[in-house]
């Protein structure tokens, strides 16, 4: 595209649903342009509130290098032709970074915004927005002053004719069919389709199949990284109908159903049931009889039953019928031979004949069919099928052989279990606390000395050590706590070994304890356990002469619980997805549902070879709370399309969903080698951040950091809502503190929790790991940011940054008082001392200023507020430029895998505790977010709840005397410790609450 010849068009396309504002019930609409200086005016509809332009403006783009920066203006105003004057209907924004060229753009309708607080608009407004550098357009001639009083239409809209850029005229009109003004009005423009030659007519009621929506680029401003790595809001047709700006424009051909947040996706089923008198065809006068099902070139098979004439199979085949490409469906038994296989018979259906089924409706019934051999005569032996055509929201979707994700090594309904979509619900995870406080009558080998002893404990994998004791007796007294992760149903003890050091590096075991986790006592509270005494059992045979001889054996003295009262965390605690305890007892009732629906991934980067070409397996994974899910596998396929929704309850908004994309390495040969399944990408969506009954539709980059840099792996397309089913319990969790009660009276040291986290990512990687589709280590892993806490130069320099822009707005306000010291603008300076001298003799004036000014600004920002999910921002993150060294040294094993020795041992413990550091620094970086994100209106329910804080302080604060407030903060600040609680207050759990722009880094 050539820069020297770039320039903005915009299309006024039409409005819908304006306000009447000219006392007659209607309006006389014309719509202003405003970009880069210039002004553009359309003509006026007279007495229409549903007016169609069509008209085309350009503009000059000054310096496309500030392109991102400019904002185009959209004005509607009411004409009043007695007084020449105009009256504002509503206006639309849209910022430089959502412009696309050409072949991109299609016609969207905004909803108008208002002007200001008090504004009273309603409607939407039809633009079509795009760069071209087309040299024989010219820009549109500017409104004069002359021409403002005399623009009027004709009442009556004159034929258009074909596209043809008139470079002398005003108005270039953009081709559309002529319809009647019902049909202006309810028919969308004709767009061009992605991945297809020929257009059709946008509207369901005109079109044969939806049609696959096109992306528009609707970025928010403050996102300073290049456009391809930046969110893409889109406008696809679902269930529910179009989404349009968060909202759902319904059809009559579209109903809101349970599968309404993806795309309508129409399979054909086939279940094969079983099969009766089929003909011996082997010698022995048996036959071992398996199913083809064949439509076009898709085929799939069923298991081979041996020596059965009366086989039982049960199986579903879905075939996409989008990518059918016959009319005939052929059902073939055949019968498993070492050589060649046996044709027993087939059943034909034609596919205009099969009925469609929509659920709720039950299941269709099958049916015995007759057998036909290949003349086309029947044969002895039936079939019982049931073949019908229906969609993703079909109950046996889930679990059937589909052909999109078939894989060409392996056909059969067997090979299907691995590209099966599946829910996991991950286990329920414990922590356990075992209290080691002493031992008894310790009986070490050498009798002649005290032992220096040491309890080790251990369930499964996990092991702790107590310090070795060197007492003066055989009581050696510990009084420590060991803490380990558990999960339900219970398979590993809890083993506790005391054991004697008798010399370096030499241990002897003195005797051995174990307690099944099922026998052991769950608390809910910080209750007090009551201790047991535990006989040690010797670890070898000994003469029961000497048993006799001993009157007392050794004992060991132990508090151990389950503690319930925490919630055990298993994931980042920048993204954590659930915060609920252990104890269900303690669990709150839900506060709203998530839905999901993952509609397609775009430009997948191939992740293998496969018949000399790249190509990808792709499934998805999405995370929220205890339920895991996973779509199928779609085979072959570099822009697969999922369209499988899911759904979760909300417990707390403070919580973080979390989908990646991953490539399938176990289908084949290959997969059987322990190949593990490589991350494509993911992306985090923090639930306070979304606002309620809105549906978001987005395209989100994958961006996956290499030892190469930033690489962008694809984008992945998905529909969410949240739906609030009690606000008042919604709002009661905002003061509530963010993790359970149990985490404040009795907490966990920093060392700790890394410990136990860690531990309990591998718990759950294990458990999901056996369920089939195992949903592998690596994945979890990922999904779970378990290396998140490592070493990295690049995020300690992302944090500071981080950190340095919180700052931003003090060093502005020091810069601006230092210039009002050097009187640098006189007038200012005279207004600041005003209000200064004012503020000190009346100061009950001070903080009523300060709610009330807080207040203006998070009303002000109301409009500026952010209207998409953050993401990952590689601008926030510091990968743009990051050095190829500490590309190196993030990519590099822990421990190092550099030599020598020496610098080994010194580059993990700088690692070690520079990753503390960072994660204070960032932390610090979290709580100056918080502060910025009160009036930002990012979580909008926070910031409401803010604004209406500020309010009514403003109100309390100016009606009470200064002096009153100020003595009740200082007694409140010095108060008794009788009358302060170790769990946090309001205040402090609100903020811990806000979100950060953790969500946006990399």
């Amino acid at each position: 595209m050539t820069v020297g010849n770039l320039k903005l068009g915009v299309d006024i396309v039409s409005a819908h649903n304006l306000l009447p504002k000219d006392g007659q019930g209607s309006s006389s609409a014309f719509v202003e342009l405003y970009f880069d200086g210039q002004r553009y005016r359309s003509t006026i509809k007279e007495k229409d509130l549903n007016p169609v332009w069509n008209e085309t403006f350009y503009f000059n783009i000054s310096d496309p290098s500030i392109l991102h920066c400019l904002t185009l203006d959209a004005y509607i105003y009411n004409h009043v032709k007695a007084t020449q004057s105009r009256a504002f209907l509503g206006k639309v924004s849209i910022s430089g970074t959502s412009f696309v060229p050409h072949p991109d753009a299609v016609v969207l309708h905004y909803p108008l915004e208002k002007r200001g607080i008090f504004s009273r608009v309603r409607g939407e407004l039809g633009l079509k927005v795009y760069i071209t550098d087309d040299p024989s357009i010219k820009s549109s001639t500017p409104v004069s002053a002359a021409e403002e009083s005399q623009m009027h239409s004709e009442s009556v809209h004159k034929p258009i004719s074909n596209s043809v850029h008139k470079s002398e005229a005003r108005h270039t009109f953009y081709t559309l069919p002529k319809r009647n003004d019902s049909e202006q009005h309810n028919h969308p423009p004709e767009v061009e389709v992605p991945h297809h030659g020929t257009k059709y007519m946008a509207d369901e009621m005109k079109a044969p199949e939806p049609i696959p929506p096109k992306l528009v680029r609707m970025h928010s401003t403050s996102s300073a990284q290049p456009v391809d790595y930046a969110l893409k809001e889109t406008s696809p047709f679902l269930g529910g109908g179009r989404v349009v700006g968060g909202r759902v424009i319904r059809t009559d051909r579209a109903g809101a159903g349970t599968y309404d947040l993806v795309e309508k996706m129409h399979f054909l089923f086939v279940r094969v049931v079983k099969a009766r008198e089929l003909p011996a065809m082997d010698l022995t006068g048996s036959l071992d009889p398996y199913v083809e099902v064949r439509i076009g070139n898709y085929k799939g098979v069923t298991k081979h039953i041996e020596k059965n004439q009366h086989p039982v199979w049960n199986v579903v085949f879905a075939f996409s019928r989008e990518r059918m490409q016959a009319s005939v469906l052929e059902v073939v038994v055949k019968d498993k031979d070492l050589v060649k296989d046996d044709y027993v018979g087939f059943v034909r259906f034609d596919l205009n004949e099969v009925p469609m089924r929509v659920p709720p409706d039950s299941p269709l019934a099958p049916e015995w069919y007759r057998l036909e051999d290949k003349k086309g005569e029947k044969i002895k032996g039936e079939l019982m099928l049931a073949v019908w055509i229906g969609t993703q929201a079909d109950e046996a979707f889930p679990d059937a052989w589909h052909s999109d994700a078939a894989t060409p090594i392996d056909s059969s309904a067997a090979a299907s279990a691995l590209i099966r979509s599946k829910v996991y619900h991950a286990p329920r995870l414990w922590y356990v606390r075992c209290n080691v406080v002493e031992a008894q009558d310790l009986i070490p080998s050498e009798k002649t000395r005290f032992p220096d002893a040491y309890v080790k404990a251990q369930i499964g994998n996990q092991v702790m050590r107590t310090k070795p004791i060197q007492s003066r007796n055989f009581n050696p007294v510990w009084n420590e706590d060991l803490f380990f992760v558990a999960a339900e149903p219970f398979e590993d003890h809890l083993i506790l070994t005391v054991e004697d050091r008798v010399a370096p590096g030499k241990d002897e075991i003195i005797g051995r304890v174990i307690i099944p986790l099922n026998m052991v006592e769950r608390r809910a509270d910080d209750r007090i356990i009551h201790s047991r005494w535990f006989n040690l059992e010797k670890p070898v045979a000994v003469d029961v002469d000497q048993l006799k001889k001993d009157k007392f054996s050794s004992r060991l003295h132990l508090r151990v619980c389950l503690d319930g009262g925490y919630h055990v965390l298993d994931e980042s605690t920048h993204y954590s997805s659930d915060l609920r305890p252990t104890a269900k007892q303690l669990w709150k009732p839900p506060i709203g549902i998530l839905e999901l629906g993952i509609l397609n991934a775009v430009g997948l980067h191939p992740m293998k070879t496969r018949d000399g070409k790249g190509t990808s397996d792709t499934y998805c994974v999405a995370k929220y709370g205890h339920k895991w899910v996973r779509t199928r596998t779609i085979v072959d396929n570099l822009f697969p399309k999922y369209n499988e929704q899911y759904t979760w309850e909300v417990f707390d908004p403070a919580t973080v969903l979390t989908v990646g994309v991953f490539d399938n390495s176990q289908l084949g040969d290959k997969g059987a080698n322990g190949n593990k399944d490589l991350k494509i990408g993911k992306v985090r969506i923090r639930i306070s951040t979304l606002e309620t009954g809105r549906v978001y539709t987005h395209s989100y980059p994958l961006l996956v950091l290499h030892p190469t840099g930033v690489k962008k792996m694809g984008e992945l397309h998905l529909a969410l809502r949240f739906s609030c089913t009690s606000f008042a319990n919604m709002l009661y969790i905002y003061s509530r503190p963010l993790l359970p009660k149990m985490h404040y009276i009795r907490p966990f040291t920093v060392m700790q929790l890394d410990m136990l986290r860690h531990q309990a990512v591998n718990i759950v990687a294990t458990r999901l790991g056996r369920a089939e589709p195992p949903l592998r280590k690596e994945v979890v892993e990922y999904m779970s940011d378990v290396d998140s806490h490592l070493w990295s130069m690049r995020r300690s320099k992302a944090n500071f940054f981080r950190l340095m822009s919180v700052f931003t707005g003090l060093f502005a306000v020091g810069k601006w008082f230092a210039d009002i010291c050097m009187w640098k603008n006189p007038v200012t300076t005279v207004l600041v001392h005003v209000l200064y001298l004012m503020l000190v003799s009346f100061p009950e004036l001070i903080l009523p200023t300060i709610f009330l000014y807080m207040f203006l600004i998070g009303v002000w920002n109301f409009r500026y507020r952010p209207r998409y999910p953050p993401h990952m921002n590689t601008k926030i993150s510091q990968a743009e430029a990051v050095h190829p060294d500490e590309l190196d040294e993030e990519f590099d094993t822990f421990p190092t895998s550099r030599n020598p020795d020496l610098v080994r041992m010194r580059y993990d413990r700088l690692r070690s505790v520079a990753g503390r550091i960072q994660t204070v620094v960032g932390d610090i970086a979290t709580q100056g977010e918080r502060v910025h994100s009160l009036l930002s209106w990012r979580d909008p329910r926070a910031t409401a709840i803010f604004v209406t804080f500020c309010l009514v302080a403003a109100l309390v604060l100016y009606v009470t005397p200064f002096q009153v407030i100020a003595a009740l903060a200082g007694i409140f600040m010095m108060r008794h410790p009788r009358f302060r609680y170790r769990v946090p207050s309001v205040p402090i759990n609100f903020f811990r609450r806000l979100p950060a722009r953790t969500d946006s880094m990399l």
